[in-house]
């Protein structure tokens, strides 16, 4: 019976397992789907599907290597796949296997010298390397592993798969590493690079600790160092971006993104920063943007209007004495820049009157190449306007005529006024909000010839920030001007910031490049698709930088530092992000906010107004009958307390002191005038006290 059984059970299962397979059979499984349609397996290669691939095994390593050495064969322009495996040793084992292998070629050398012959170079290096390795070990500082690493190219054809291998073997060539193809073993090489983690090959290298580190193929450039700001995070590692811009050759940078991308965000973040270690900072802020910031810091904002108060004279020399320098020459042509902006086009004969003019403006006034002269008050641009008109020639009149509505005109004083206003705080903000779209460019030159002037008298850290630079770059005079500065500003402590949203309009000028390749620090925000492949071309960015560029965030972007650059997000505190926002929507949260609270504010001194005569606690009175009935609620006190009038009425509560009902107010305020009559507890009775 129980045979039977046993023979049935296994009978049994038997047709139901045909059944299943059969279902099996007609449907697709995963295997089914993403199984390439035929594989070959050839000598020299594996053609998987339409593809084609060669595995090659590295048999030599250079003798010296440095972190990313095979950063060349990551950058390689061609698909192919990369495989390491590392296989961990005993220590005992590999240092009995290195004292034999030291022992022969101690041998070696020895039997060379005995035969007066010259000692192998090789052999002589290996002995000296494998001493290294053996007291490392011994002293238990490096570990010891096995090696292997495979590369299989992948290409369309056969013909672009030989290319491919010829351009990979001098590539590694270049970097010292010998390499030879899986030759009737494409099919076990082919399987060791694909993410199965198996070694078919199995054709290590030995290696210690510090060489199989350094194999590693990404690595992340990290720009922190012991002093200096905050810019951000180094979005690849988390690691703070620190960086002292001074300690460079020199401490220029440029910051370019598109409208909305951060650029204030980011420079006023700069300038907190900075300005709390002691630098003293100046900024030309034509939107101004810098106000509440300025005013938070206790810094000083000069808006730079028709109407303002502030007085600047382009005249102005700066009194230092440079050997080898013309000051007075410098200004000169300084001027000239300026005018070129304020009369427009002017050809060689308008230029030369112009020269001419200028000189014997400052004559006038006893001011000569002399540098003895130059500390006399300088002439003003009305003294200009009469020399030309002084001069009686058709052209010398044409240049007065142009230079009339600065002197006489509607726009005038503005810049014919001396000096009246000197940098003394370590923020100083010029605003030019104030002023027309034509005269913007000249008030910014005049202000940035100015802050040039003041920079060459005294010898500070200071930070220049010029906000909106594409302003200036649009002439080539004042673009000329900027880029003289940029040049000269690490002789005198000067760091010059440049930012702008028009970047095509700044690198168009051979100004604009020059004032980038005299800049050790280059920020790049999130830009747009039509001026992409020009940043692209001008700072050699990967596809991968480009896509970043287009789709970074508000703060984010490439922060280059000399040769390195890393992906970069700006990061804020709170108090911080409270100063420099400029996002209308919290700006509009903000203002709300106050002005809820200006109302709350005002509201309440109007309810304190209105308070009658000395009562007991009167700030704490908002309505009578409210502390009337807290009075009645609290618990019976030992003190002495105040029988109410028997004439007081019961009234109705009102909403403020000034509603309550005059018999109420007159028995409230007479209240202290009742003598005070103690209360005895009745029996059974509960007493309350009554004010």
């Amino acid at each position: 019976m129980f045979k039977k059984n046993k023979h049935e059970a296994k009978e049994m299962p038997k047709p139901q397992t045909e059944k299943n397979t059969k279902f099996e059979r007609g449907i697709n499984s995963i295997t089914d789907i993403i199984a390439p349609p035929s594989i070959e397996v050839d000598f020299g290669h594996i053609r998987v599907g339409d593809k084609f691939y060669r595995t090659y095994f590295v048999v030599g390593y250079p003798r010296f290597v440095s972190p990313n050495w095979l950063e060349p064969l990551i950058d390689f322009d061609q698909s192919l796949n990369i495989s390491m495996f590392a296989y961990p040793t005993t220590s005992s084992d590999v240092l009995d296997n290195i004292r034999r292998k030291v022992a022969e070629m101690q041998a070696t050398l020895q039997q060379q010298e005995e035969d007066n012959k010259v000692l192998d170079p090789r052999v002589s290096a290996a002995l000296e390397d494998a001493l290294a390795v053996q007291e490392e070990l011994a002293k238990g500082i490096e570990r010891f592993f096995q090696f292997s690493l495979y590369i299989t190219l992948m290409a369309d054809d056969q013909k672009e798969l030989g290319e491919a291998s010829r351009r990979l073997k001098t590539l590694l060539s270049s970097i010292l590493i010998m390499a030879k193809p899986a030759t009737l073993q494409m099919e076990a090489g082919f399987k060791a690079s694909i993410p199965l983690g198996q070694d078919q090959l199995y054709l290590p290298r030995n290696m210690d600790t510090t060489s199989l580190a350094s194999t590693f193929p990404f690595t992340s450039a990290t720009l922190t160092q012991d002093k200096g700001v905050m810019y951000g995070i180094n979005q690849l590692n988390g690691s703070l971006i620190i960086f002292d811009r001074y300690s460079l050759e020199n401490g220029n940078e440029v910051v370019f993104g598109k409208s909305g991308a951060g650029k204030s965000y980011l420079i006023k973040l700069e300038i907190m920063r900075h300005f709390m270690f002691g630098t003293e900072v100046i900024v030309i802020d034509p939107e101004g943007e810098y106000s509440s910031l300025t005013h938070a810091l206790g810094g000083e904002y000069v808006e730079f209007a028709p109407g303002s108060a502030v007085k600047i004279n382009p005249f102005d020399l700066s009194g230092r004495y440079e050997e080898g320098q013309n000051e007075l020459g410098l200004k000169i042509l300084s001027l000239h820049a300026l005018l070129r902006i304020v009369l427009g086009e002017i050809d060689a004969q308008h230029d030369a009157i112009l020269d001419r003019a200028l000189v014997e403006t400052y004559r006038l006034r006893g001011i000569t190449s002399d540098p003895a002269t130059q500390t006399k008050q300088p002439p003003l641009m009305e003294d200009l306007y009469k020399v030309l008109l002084g001069m009686e020639d058709e052209t010398s009149r044409d240049l007065a005529l142009r230079l009339e509505k600065f002197i006489k005109g509607s726009m005038s004083g503005i810049f014919n006024q001396q000096s009246n206003f000197d940098i003394k705080n370590p923020l100083t903000v010029f605003s030019t909000k104030g002023l027309e779209d034509q005269l913007r460019p000249v008030a910014m030159q005049i202000i940035l010839d100015f802050i040039w002037t003041k920079v060459r008298k005294d010898l500070k850290k200071r930070l220049l920030v010029l906000d909106e630079a594409w302003y200036l770059m649009k002439y080539d005079d004042s673009a000329s001007f900027v880029h003289g500065i940029a040049k000269r500003a690490r002789k005198y402590y000067l760091a010059l910031t440049t930012a702008t949203q028009d970047v095509q309009d700044f690198l168009s000028t051979d100004y604009g490049k020059a004032i980038l390749s005299n800049s050790s620090l280059q920020i790049l925000l999130k830009q747009s698709p039509t001026e992409i492949d020009l940043v692209s071309e001008i700072f050699y960015l990967s596809d991968q930088e480009k896509q970043l560029l287009l789709a970074s965030g508000v703060g984010e972007g490439l922060f280059f530092a000399g040769l390195s650059h890393v992906a970069m997000r700006a990061v804020a505190a709170p108090f911080e992000h409270e100063l420099i926002t400029s996002n209308p929507e919290e700006l509009l949260r903000r203002q709300e906010k106050e002005r809820i609270i200006d109302q709350d504010a005002s509201f309440g001194v109007a309810k304190e107004m209105p308070q009658a005569p000395q009562i007991i606690n009167p700030s704490a009175v908002s309505d009578p009958m409210d502390d009337l009935e807290q009075a009645l609620a609290k618990p019976l006190s030992t003190q002495p307390v105040l029988q109410p009038p028997p004439e007081a009425p019961t009234v109705k509560a009102q909403s403020a002191p000034s509603a309550a009902s005059d018999a109420f107010e007159q028995a409230l305020f007479q209240q202290p005038q009742v003598p005070s009559i103690p209360l005895q507890p009745q029996a059974n009775q509960d007493v309350k006290p009554v004010t």
